[in-house]
């Protein structure tokens, strides 16, 4: 690998081997799958449609836009690619930011060879983005803790999995870890994720869902009682409409044991029990 570092060796301890636990397999080969799973995880979004990427400036906080994926994907080889996907930092050392790595770094290998691959299937167009400005807004919240780069994002939660629920629940953890956690947290206990966000709710509530109305919430981002619910509504759209039946199917069971276990540890002391 070119300009190999520290955080490339980590990296590559740190990815998974193949696994069954993963997304369903897609119709039409690897770049299917790509495509597929880059929709599902907002690659799609945050570097817009054709992956040649988004503004993201926010005013006094930053100025920046999502990297042009089908440039990157000329310029950087394979390996480089699943490298800077998964540690939020370049070959050069240079980190990213607003890059979601800790979430990615669990995917198996063939998962990443897909994404890789969908990106190198575009043909390079439009401009590299430039690097990004920090302003204010976004000094005084790193200063705070508040606010990290991709790559000590990953130092921090690289390896951070969201609770248990037994073996038969491993594929939807698995999918949920690179989805989910990135409003709703590792934990799935939702809260605010940075100042002035709105409040996200603990993914637990889903137990009170019926599973068609779960399912449609996810397809077309209704939610039960024809509602529409914000961002949420707006993310299961754009990315989780392209999940696969099994996969909601999946989640919210995953979902809902979690609950159930939490009523099992609750039970005791809201009881009285000993």
């Amino acid at each position: 690998m070119r300009h190999a570092g520290p955080w490339s060796i980590a990296l590559l301890l740190l990815a998974p081997a193949a696994s069954a636990h993963a997304f369903d397999p897609t119709p039409g080969g690897e770049v299917a799958h790509g495509a597929r799973i880059g929709r599902v995880l907002g690659c799609a979004g945050c570097h817009a449609a054709d992956l040649t990427g988004n503004d993201w400036s926010e005013a006094g906080f930053i100025r920046m836009r999502s990297a042009n994926l089908t440039r990157s994907a000329a310029r950087y080889t394979p390996a480089e690619l699943a490298t800077m996907i998964r540690s939020g930092r370049r070959s050069d050392g240079r980190v990213l930011w607003q890059m979601p790595s800790h979430l990615f770094t669990r995917l198996t290998a063939a998962e990443m060879a897909a994404l890789v691959a969908w990106m190198r299937s575009h043909k390079p167009a439009g401009p590299i983005a430039p690097a990004p400005v920090l302003l204010a807004g976004a000094r005084k919240e790193i200063a705070a803790g508040l606010f990290r780069s991709a790559a000590a994002e990953v130092a921090v939660q690289g390896r951070a999995m969201p609770p248990a629920a037994g073996p038969g629940h491993a594929q939807a953890r698995h999918i949920v870890r690179a989805t989910c956690a990135e409003c709703h947290g590792m934990d799935l206990r939702g809260g605010t994720p940075y100042p002035g966000a709105t409040p996200r709710p603990d993914l637990r509530l889903v137990a009170a869902y019926p599973p068609a109305d779960f399912a449609r919430l996810l397809k077309t981002g209704i939610a039960t009682g024809g509602r529409e619910v914000g961002l949420m509504s707006q993310v299961a759209r754009s990315r989780y409409s392209h999940l696969t039946a099994a996969e909601v199917t999946a989640v919210r069971a995953y979902l809902v044991a979690l609950a159930a276990q939490d009523m099992t540890t609750r039970a005791p002391a809201e009881t009285g029990a000993p």
